[in-house]
């Protein structure tokens, strides 16, 4: 979503961590970082890593690597147009208020669907996206997340306000928490290539701010959770500010929690420590969802519960601990409609940007990797107690492990420092037990002095290699002398992307490397800016979603965020490259790797984000989120819809 409007109240984390003159020549002389022609070193940089299958050999005879075929499209900054490859075709799938569970209304183009009806229909502002394969490539349950909401969600010119900005129709109300949370739509693909939406489908379901949901792990029953509608702090009602996504082996969904701070006020001069750390204050994004708390209809607080002032006895006597149960991973499964989604506190509170597994090996231990979407916040993993049993149950792994928050050095490693207060006296001195150091886990990593990082987003896994790959989207409040190893440019606009191998290629290492990937820049940048010599058929800001398909394509997408200036042609966009690739039974990253191009361009003042492929690489689904004009209609008059794209290959082969 439009960042630069949702980030306006952050402030800096109290870690520290060196400054260094020479952090961007040392990182930059440590390898190419995609230099001049895009092409990577050949390489030692992951020399000790313990990551044994990488090699800088030449390509050998055999079956050819892996290549980019199609030719980088050119930007753009057209408002109703998406742009792809020669021989590529883009569908619309499932735009915001399309009929999803039986007997849903069709969708009303004025805005004057009701929140009943929004509670039947697909949800608005897609985000990141999983494919849960059913029959294959055929048919299968794409689950996607809806971030947030705009005023085009409701009849007229936006919603009725009063004469300070507040809501003041309950439906209105009701609609907007109708429209966050996830849609879970089963889709078929045709013998024509066409994807389309299985409406009334029983799988289908909506799961929204309102939706009940429990509380597990850890920090469970304590007393910060507890709250009038869950006095035993076990349950809660409803997710938000779902922006990145991820999957586990055992084929669930989990939802990330990000910007919760946007959806509760408090009106508290001093608020406690886990209130005041996540941001919340007296304005949030203005949805003031409390300002219609007191009506006849309303049901056990549902709208009195979004402020969390203490104006009671007790935390049993008001709400103020109800944004304790929110920005926490959220466990779906999306085979069974019935089932209650579970926040999953043993991963920590924090404005979760995603949650994506590294390399999963049977019978090992399961690393998940978190970004917390902030100015300054840090990067995270959770790794789980119990191994993975690909034959098992592997219920409530998500409830054992250790969750741990990145320390990165000048010279290329760092440390992976666990936020355990049992073991830990610096976290024993300042919090109160292992519940406490999870609800306030940003507060946490502060102690333990983890690196302030330029908003860390999206991550993945290179499934050749094990590397995980991290975006780090921009950073313009990051002045001179507080550049550090990993975050090396100042006002940093543009953002960067940075890859880190765990030491002993060990989900449960404690240790890894690291350097940076590639930098965010216009092509027309002075070089010392344009540090990885992007061209006007590459040029990107503001790296977001990352995701690597099976076969090792790394897809990069991009949220610019107006009005910082990314060139001549600002509509977001995503790219694709391949960082390593396949040889008989080797793995290689040779010098002259297929170069980074531009795949897809969205329509004006979209983010492009979200991305999936089917199996068999012959489907692709990307998110376009808040689009401008009047897409995808585009004509000049119809309300701009959030929707999933479609595209695939004029042949029918596979995207590549």
């Amino acid at each position: 979503m439009d960042r630069q409007s949702q980030k306006g109240r952050e402030r800096l984390s109290r870690s520290a961590s060196p400054h260094l003159n020479e952090l961007l020549e040392h990182q930059v002389s440590r390898r190419s970082a995609l230099r001049g022609g895009l092409g990577l070193a050949s390489s030692t940089f992951f020399a000790g890593a313990g990551v044994s299958a990488l090699s800088a050999c030449s390509e050998s005879d055999g079956v050819a690597p892996l290549e980019l075929k199609f030719q980088s499209v050119a930007g753009s900054d057209a408002p109703d147009l998406l742009r792809v490859p020669a021989g590529y075709i883009t569908e619309i799938l499932a735009p915001w208020g399309t009929p999803l569970l039986s007997g849903a209304p069709a969708y009303a183009g004025d805005g004057s669907n009701t929140a009943a009806d929004q509670a039947q229909q697909v949800g608005t502002n897609h985000d990141g996206m999983h494919y849960f394969p059913i029959e294959g490539s055929r048919r299968g349950l794409l689950v996607v997340n809806h971030e947030y909401t705009n005023g085009t969600l409701f009849a007229g010119d936006g919603r009725q306000e009063d004469a300070t900005g507040a809501p003041t129709d309950v439906d209105e109300v009701r609609k907007d928490i109708n429209a966050h949370g996830l849609s879970v739509m089963e889709i078929v693909r045709g013998d024509d290539g066409r994807v389309s939406l299985v409406a009334g489908s029983p799988f289908n379901r909506r799961i929204t701010a309102a939706t009940p949901m429990a509380i597990s792990g850890p920090a469970a029953g304590d007393a910060k959770l507890r709250t009038p509608f869950s006095p035993t702090g076990t349950r809660t009602r409803g997710t938000v500010n779902n922006c990145a996504y991820g999957s586990t082996p055992w084929n669930t969904y989990l939802a990330c929690e990000e910007n919760i701070q946007g959806y509760f006020i408090t009106n508290d001069a001093n608020p406690p420590r886990e209130t005041a750390r996540m941001g919340i204050n007296a304005d949030g994004f203005g949805y003031k969802w409390s300002n219609v708390a007191g009506d006849a209809s309303e049901d056990n607080g549902e709208f009195a519960r979004w402020n969390v002032s203490q104006t009671g006895a007790s935390a049993l006597d008001d709400w103020r601990n109800e944004a304790n149960t929110f920005g926490w991973i959220v466990e779906v499964d999306p085979t069974d409609p019935t089932s209650t989604p579970v926040k999953r506190t043993a991963m920590g509170r924090m404005r979760h940007e995603g949650c994506q597994p590294g390399r999963v090996r049977n019978g090992e231990k399961v690393a998940f990797y978190m970004g917390d979407d902030a100015r300054f916040e840090y990067f995270y993993k959770f790794v789980t107690a119990d191994a993975y049993n690909a034959n098992g149950n592997n219920a409530d792994m998500l409830d054992r492990g250790t969750l741990y928050v990145a320390q990165f050095n000048a010279d290329g490693t760092g440390q992976w420092l666990p936020l355990d207060y049992a073991n830990n006296a610096a976290l024993a001195n300042d919090f109160s037990s292992q519940a406490d150091v999870l609800v306030n886990t940003r507060s946490a990593a502060d102690t333990l002095g983890a690196t302030p990082m330029d908003r860390p987003e999206w991550s993945t896994t290179d499934p050749l290699t094990g590397e995980v790959y991290l975006t780090l989207t921009n950073n313009t409040r990051r002045e001179a002398g507080q550049e550090n190893a990993p975050n090396p440019r100042a006002s940093n606009s543009h953002g960067h992307v940075i890859r880190i191998a765990e030491n002993g290629d060990d989900p449960a290492a404690t240790s890894f490397t690291w350097d940076i990937f590639v930098f965010g820049s216009a092509a027309s940048a002075d070089p010392s800016f344009n540090i990885s010599g992007l061209d006007a058929n590459n040029e990107f800001g503001s790296p977001d979603g990352i995701w690597f398909d099976p076969r090792g394509v790394l897809w990069i997408q991009t949220d610019n965020g107006a009005p910082l200036d990314y060139g001549d042609d600002p509509n977001d966009q995503m790219l694709a490259v391949i960082p390593a690739r396949l040889d008989g039974e080797r793995v290689i990253r040779p010098d002259n790797q297929a170069q980074l191009k531009r795949f897809f361009v969205g329509p004006a003042g979209c983010e492009v984000t979200g991305i999936q492929m089917t199996p068999d690489y012959k489907t692709m689904f990307v998110n376009i989120q808040h689009p401008g004009g009047s897409w995808p209609a585009n004509d000049g008059v119809s309300r701009p819809r959030s929707a999933t794209v479609v595209i695939r290959r004029e042949d029918g082969d596979e995207i590549l």
